[in-house]
């Protein structure tokens, strides 16, 4: 099942191992995307779908200091390099847009405020030019500027498919701004967009809605991460919240949606993928420490649709094949993640 082809929307993808979106801090200055990024995202073509690390929707929003952003003209241009070689290659590859909310810090962004659903700090420091600096308070953002997040999150989608994108996925998880507005440890709100799971899945349905109207929604992903705890966060009733949110996905009519099953850190635990898939009627994606066999498993079973790699995907560019064969696997090489240059980027060798 893991090599036959899944139809996810208008997104035609020859196999169901898909590239999870990784943060590698390659982009060049002015958050510009560059030629050593589309040989490394034309490297992993071999994917049924390539989702690209994550990507500013809007200036002052940086929270690595050297990620990609779609918000400018340049920064379009830039990327239509990384899409025609990941299509001359038989690729497909999707945008994951992303505003990062609290996790954004002054020290990145010439000192731009950094905002949120409420005011509550991520503990500890973050890596600056500068060195390491304290995390900063977040200022709650007001009822009448979120219609602007929201037309920023549009006009990124459509600037992506000016790019050349097949499409792009929303990124909800991992702590950043749609997740702070989702899960109550970080919304502390008392308004329309607080307290309840329908306030509180207020700013991410408003988001998808005007995306989908933008592009259709048959170009539109979504992440979700439920579980984990990266970036402070936490929720108290996850399972709950997940099987609300998958309920009320499911008349979006999204090309997929793309859930993370656990928690980096094992705060929280919990099945998360049953609920998903019982009350989503689309395409569902599992991702998080999936093998081979245990992918082509749930797949066979019918608990998911196709599964995303991560880790396997940044250190073997040809992960499909190797699969197919049963080859060994490279090991990734974690002290160059998020450091400049082709080590441990474009290096890893093919089989």
């Amino acid at each position: 099942m893991l090599f036959s082809p899944l139809q996810a929307g208008a997104l035609s993808l020859p196999n169901r191992i898909l590239m999870a979106p990784l943060t590698r801090a390659r982009a060049s200055q002015g958050h510009l995307p560059n030629d050593l990024m589309a040989e490394y995202y034309a490297q992993r073509a071999s994917a049924g779908l390539i989702v690209t690390e994550c990507t500013m929707i809007a200036a002052g929003t940086s929270a690595f200091a050297s990620e990609p952003g779609i918000y400018n003209t340049e920064q379009i241009e830039a990327w239509k390099k990384v899409t025609a070689a990941v299509h001359a290659k038989g690729g497909r590859i999707v945008l994951q847009i992303w505003h990062a909310g609290r996790a954004a810090h002054p020290a990145h962004n010439h000192g731009a405020p950094t905002v949120s659903s409420s005011s509550v700090a991520l503990i500890g420091e973050v890596h600056t030019a500068e060195g390491k600096v304290a995390q900063v308070a977040p200022r709650e953002l007001r009822s009448d500027e979120i219609p602007a997040l929201v037309q920023a999150f549009a006009d990124a989608a459509r600037n992506a498919l000016a790019a050349g994108f097949d499409g792009v996925e929303v990124h909800g998880a991992n702590g950043y701004l749609i997740d702070q507005f989702l899960r109550d440890s970080a919304n502390q709100r008392s308004d329309a967009y607080g307290g309840s799971m329908e306030n509180r899945a207020r700013f991410l349905f408003e988001v998808l809605t005007a995306v989908c109207a933008a592009i259709g929604s048959e170009r539109v992903g979504l992440r979700l991460s439920p579980l984990n705890s990266y970036n402070d966060m936490k929720d108290s009733d996850p399972l709950a919240l997940i099987a609300f949110l998958a309920e009320r996905l499911s008349a979006f009519n999204l090309a997929y949606l793309h859930l993370m099953r656990a928690d980096f850190f094992q705060a929280q635990t919990g099945d998360v993928m049953t609920p998903a898939r019982a009350h989503y009627k689309g395409v569902l994606i599992g991702n998080m420490g999936y093998s081979g066999a245990e992918a082509e498993q749930a797949i066979s079973a019918g608990k998911l649709d196709a599964v995303a790699f991560g880790t396997a995907f940044l250190a073997n560019p040809d992960l499909p094949a190797r699969l197919k064969t049963g080859a060994s696997l490279n090991a990734p090489d974690s002290s160059t993640f998020y450091t400049p240059g082709p080590k441990g980027y474009t290096d890893y060798p093919g089989l």
